[in-house]
């Protein structure tokens, strides 16, 4: 039960159906083996895409693979389509919950750090600035925080943040005005300096 490769892919090969139906039954060696064989290709494709955390993501497209065996029908090539309709979705449904919760600061900046060159004083500016909104997202409700990032970084609408948090779109902009108010309020007291 060797699994061959073909146009640059690894398959299962003429073993395809003993396989499903192993793994159907719930047999660990088959589960292991379609996760052998897909999961680089899965993997692949999800750093390729950019998704924040591939190895989690190809994860997650398994375990949906998983508890939709008994439905699927087909050839393996069949099942490798399936297998990236099944992995496309997941990377939208991560987009999605990326943009609705965005960070602020952190991993981004830190991997810019790591590269060699550049303007010390431009990435120091960059930096204390970051570290400026993270301090005032930190002085707001969570809500209006939420809100604001959403609606500011995101660029969010209106109607999409009531969506996305479960609010009518009356308290997304009562939340919103208030925010910005505070931000106002803050930066009154204690102005960003030139």
């Amino acid at each position: 039960m060797s699994d061959r490769r073909v146009a640059g892919r690894a398959r299962i090969g003429t073993d395809f159906d003993s396989v499903l139906q192993a793994a159907r039954s719930g047999a660990p060696w088959a589960l292991e083996r379609l996760y052998q064989v897909f999961s680089p290709t899965v993997l692949g494709y999800l750093r390729i895409q950019g998704a924040g955390d591939p190895e989690d993501l190809t994860n997650e497209v398994f375990l949906g693979v998983l508890r939709g065996l008994a439905a699927f029908a087909g050839t393996e090539e069949a099942f490798r389509s399936w297998i990236f309709t099944v992995a496309h979705s997941r990377l939208i449904d991560d987009r999605r919950r990326t943009s609705r919760r965005p960070q602020i600061g952190g991993d981004a900046f830190d991997r810019d750090l790591d590269r060699p060159g550049g303007d010390a004083e431009a990435d120091a500016l960059q930096r204390l600035g970051s570290q400026r909104v993270q301090a005032l997202c930190e002085q707001l409700v969570a809500d209006q925080r939420d809100v604001l990032l959403l609606r500011l970084m995101a660029g969010l609408t209106i109607e999409a943040i009531a969506e996305a948090l479960g609010k009518s779109e009356g308290a997304v902009k009562a939340l919103q005005r208030r925010g910005l108010a505070k931000l106002r309020k803050i930066l009154e007291r204690d102005p960003v300096p030139l």
